[in-house]
């Protein structure tokens, strides 16, 4: 998997700014982006879980995130949510990040996460399935063709 600057992303979310994800700054408080990046990886995850036979085959969790601010949002706005697979390992993946808003017509966020699938009764990682990391593949594969 790639990291090129031309690498596009496979799954997009849409997302209303609220009022209430302004701080008393007058701006979407830093810690919204990440709730938008999160509503974006659970968009990209119901694109791929269906390939999973056994639920409890993957059970996610982060196991660290960032996000770099490259400006400000302000209600009223959308903010579009871009995710994407850079690097896929053994029992984890990283994903890439991006929002986008709508009033400002520029991408205002960047950000990633290191997603780790674990075994719920160990907590320690456990390999990704292999059918999820086809399916993970494919939708990536998807995008550059």
């Amino acid at each position: 998997m790639g990291k090129g600057p031309m690498m596009s992303f496979p799954v997009s979310l849409e997302i209303p700014v609220a009022w209430g994800d302004m701080d008393a700054f007058g701006h979407v408080n830093n810690t919204i982006f990440f709730r938008y990046f999160e509503s974006t990886r659970i968009t990209y995850f119901g694109r791929v879980e269906a390939s999973i036979p056994d639920p409890l085959d993957f059970h996610p969790i982060v196991a660290s995130t960032r996000c770099d601010y490259l400006s400000p949002v302000v209600f009223p706005d959308t903010v579009t949510g871009r995710a994407r697979v850079s690097r896929l390992g053994n029992s984890s993946f990283t994903m890439e990040y991006e929002l986008a808003s709508e009033a400002q017509r520029k991408v205002v966020a960047k950000g990633e996460a290191t997603i780790v699938n674990i075994d719920i009764t160990s907590g320690k990682s456990q390999a990704l399935p292999q059918p999820l990391r086809e399916a993970i593949e494919a939708l990536e594969s998807s995008i550059r063709s």
